[in-house]
């Protein structure tokens, strides 16, 4: 259920409003490869979850993409 209110906001967003976030998701990506890499990083599961979300983003925005042609 948790995972379907956070699609469900997804697509309530723009489509700038989701380009910023796939930007920080990416982010926040590359934050927790370089942590795992130096061991610093206590929740690897962390990175799929944030990795499923990108994917989560960038499939809106194609869907969005999609409809406005």
């Amino acid at each position: 259920m948790k995972i379907n209110k956070y699609v469900e906001d997804l697509r309530g967003q723009s489509a700038t409003d989701l380009q910023e976030q796939l930007v920080a998701a990416k982010k926040e990506l590359f934050n927790l490869r370089f942590q795992n890499a130096t061991n610093q990083l206590d929740n690897t599961s962390r990175i799929k979850e944030v990795r499923k979300n990108i994917a989560r983003i960038q499939t809106i925005i194609a869907e969005k993409q999609k409809v406005a042609e």
